[in-house]
């Protein structure tokens, strides 16, 4: 007597490729990625070789401008999240509070560029701390503005009723691009700020 196995039958939906917008946010931030990755090497490696002063030392932990960078992600979530549920006021209320938080940091950074100019003379050329530091905090820094730019255009479609659930695809894609430069800031202010000092 043999007895046959018998394989229950399943259904499986299709395989469905991800959208665009997706991979192509996929494919940037791996480019990005790479590109920090040299400048935070870079920088950890001429760490502690400059010649003349100022050191890594002078600088202070942006604790406060910090925090609302990584708030920006929860808001910007949760924008995403609005405009998904068809909630056209909190999409706009929560991408004001991101391009706020946004630029709060922004702002932060340039009062901490000016204070290290005028108050501690280090320009990017007084040594190697100085081309080092402005180079990665400013790479991050650009990406920062980009963002910003992006995300008020989308605040300005959203005021404006031009901003619908049928784009929360785009959104989605656009906050992606937001994580990624708060986590990127994860990494440079502990290189930077914590381990560098």
């Amino acid at each position: 007597m043999s007895t046959a196995a018998v394989i229950p039958h399943t259904t499986t939906e299709p395989w469905v490729l991800p959208a665009r917008g997706i991979v192509g946010m996929a494919c940037l931030i791996t480019a990005e990625s790479a590109i920090f990755i040299i400048f935070i090497v870079a920088y950890l490696y001429y760490l502690g070789k400059s010649i003349t002063g100022p050191t890594p030392s002078i600088l202070e932990i942006p604790i406060f401008t910090s925090i609302c960078l990584f708030s920006s992600s929860a808001t910007v979530h949760f924008a995403v999240s609005a405009l998904h549920a068809g909630r056209r006021a909190a999409t706009s209320l929560w991408l004001a509070a991101t391009v706020l938080l946004g630029g709060i940091f922004l702002g932060g950074t340039a009062h901490e560029w000016y204070q290290l100019i005028y108050r501690d003379g280090l320009t990017i050329r007084t040594n190697l701390f100085g081309t080092t530091f402005y180079s990665l905090v400013g790479l991050h820094a650009s990406h920062v503005i980009v963002g910003l730019i992006m995300l008020s255009l989308t605040l300005i479609f959203s005021l404006t009723g031009h901003l619908t659930e049928k784009h929360t695809g785009r959104l989605e894609v656009l906050s992606l691009y937001w994580h990624f430069v708060d986590a990127v800031w994860v990494v440079v202010f502990t290189v930077v700020y914590l381990l560098g000092r």
